[in-house]
This record gives structure tokens, sequence and C-alpha cells, in this order.
């Protein structure tokens, strides 16, 4: 008897299969370091100079070995001491970078406190220019009317370049960040994934008008972590002040989708820097 096999897949598939690139979007790390105050102090005075040296060298944004995006941020309170966010279409790239500072002159100082991996990706609620004039429909709007036209003229001079923002982001140079994971709740009466497609679109249209009330003072990048992480998204918002992620974070928990079938994780406050200032605001080497 003749042996059966499979037909053999196509040479494209073949490719996607063995990349780690991303079909769409860059992969996104972040990672959550402290110091070992008694190890810094092991080491001699030459040993924390070249550490530093070498730190600050690998935390170039346009170092040698960059991810395409790097941030690196001091941390508010004993969670950890620094953060980094890096993407790339590598996630060897971005691991790299982590193993590369684990081996320098610091390395033995460092201890990782928390880590979070995940995609960029373009939400199923960021509506097409078609679903937008739908919906513009739905809050009252007139096809016919000059305002409709203008609404939907405008959302599709913007839609590219906003998908574009959502996979290859552009990090803002804005002072104040923190980032959490979430998940959608999985509970009796309160399961968000047995909720039908245009109920979940309605919820996560009302939370975006409320996040839209913060445009020029927040900005936000959510990652997926579905099936990569202990979460299942991931948020990190940058504001122009601190005081405006406190107000952004308290009015969207009013919104049902946030209000009955969000959960959070562990918030990360930082401040956005220079690998330098961040070593001189932790005190590295010792005054």
């Amino acid at each position: 008897m003749s042996e059966i096999s499979s037909p053999p897949a196509p040479a494209h598939a073949e490719e996607e299969a063995v990349s780690l690139v991303p079909l769409e979007g860059w992969h996104c790390t972040h990672l959550f370091y402290r110091f070992d105050r008694a190890v810094l102090k092991s080491l001699s005075p030459a040993e924390r100079a070249a550490g530093c040296q070498q730190l600050v060298a690998l935390l170039d944004p346009q170092g040698e070995h960059a991810p395409a995006r790097l941030q690196t941020s001091i941390v508010s309170g004993h969670k950890a001491d620094f953060a980094l966010m890096m993407l790339d279409p590598d996630p060897l790239k971005l691991d790299a970078l982590h193993q590369r500072l684990m081996a320098s002159a610091l390395g033995p100082a460092l201890v990782p406190v928390w880590s979070f991996v995940s995609l960029t990706e373009v939400s199923e609620y960021v509506p097409t220019v078609e679903q937008y004039g739908r919906r513009l429909v739905e809050e009252g709007e007139d096809p016919d009317s000059a305002s409709y036209k203008a609404k939907l003229r405008a959302y599709e001079s913007r839609e590219a370049a906003m998908r574009q923002q959502r996979l290859m982001p552009e990090l803002p140079p804005w002072p104040s960040t923190c980032f959490y994971p979430m998940n959608k709740k999985r509970e009796v009466g309160e399961n968000w994934f047995l909720l039908p497609f245009e109920k979940r679109n309605r919820l996560m249209a009302e939370h975006g008008r409320s996040g839209m009330r913060f445009g020029g003072k927040v900005t936000q990048l959510i990652t997926v972590s579905v099936g990569l992480d202990d979460w299942e998204w991931g948020v990190t918002l940058w504001a122009r002040n601190p005081q405006f992620l406190k107000e952004i974070v308290y009015r969207m928990r009013f919104d049902e989708a946030s209000a009955r079938y969000a959960v959070f994780g562990p918030f990360y406050t930082s401040y956005v820097t220079t690998a330098q200032h961040m070593l001189a605001h932790c005190r590295i080497p010792p005054e």
C-alpha cells in the first residue's frame, strides 16, 4: 500500500511559517530593572565607570545594535529603578539588547524585576472609512450633509497614518509615561468574549470617545499579548503632565467596556529620559 501524504504547502506559506517577523506590525518588549546596591559597592571605581559607559552606549536609540524604537525612563516608586520600551520587527534583536546589558560590566548589578512581551496591532474595533461613515449615520449625521462629508474626508485623510502609527509607532518625547497590562473578563454574566461583535464594537467606540477628550494631552499605544504573555493586552500611555495620566485613567474607568469588563494588572509609572540622566538620577556611580 502506498504511503498517503499531505499536499505540499504553498511556497509563500512555508516562508511565512519560518519567519520571526510578524506579517503585520512589530514585536514590543517592556523591561524593568533595579540596581543591586551591594553588588555596585563591590565593583571598583574603574569597573563602575566602564559599566556606565557601556550601558549608555547600549541604550543609545541611534546605537549600532539599537532596535527600531528604544526609550529609557526612570521608574517612580520601588517596583523598579528604570524601564526600557523597545520595538522591532525581530524579537531576538530586542532580547539581544537585554542580554548585552546583563553581560556588561554593570550586568552583575542589574536585577530584572518584570517584563512584558507583545505585538503591535490595529484593533478590530478601528473602523474602516465605510464603517466610520455608518457610525456617523448612527450618531445622527445626514449622509447628504456637508458636515457628514467633511467628517468622512477628515477621517479618510488620517486613516492610513493612524494605522501606520499603531503598527510601527513613533514614541513621543512627552515626559510622563505609564504602562499596565489588562485582560477582558471571562466570568459568568460578564464574559467579554461571548458578547456579539456589534456590542463589543459599540462599547469600544464609547471608550474611544472618552479617550479623544485628552487629545494633545495624552497619547497611547495598545499592544496585544494574547498567546505571548500572562496578560492579553498592554497599555502604554504618554502624557505632557503626570496629572493627565490620572485624569484619563479615572475618566475612562466609567465606560462600560472598562467598568464591567476590564481587569488591570500592576501600573508602572515612569519619566522618559536619557540613559545618562537615568544613571545620574539613580546615583550611579555613587556620589
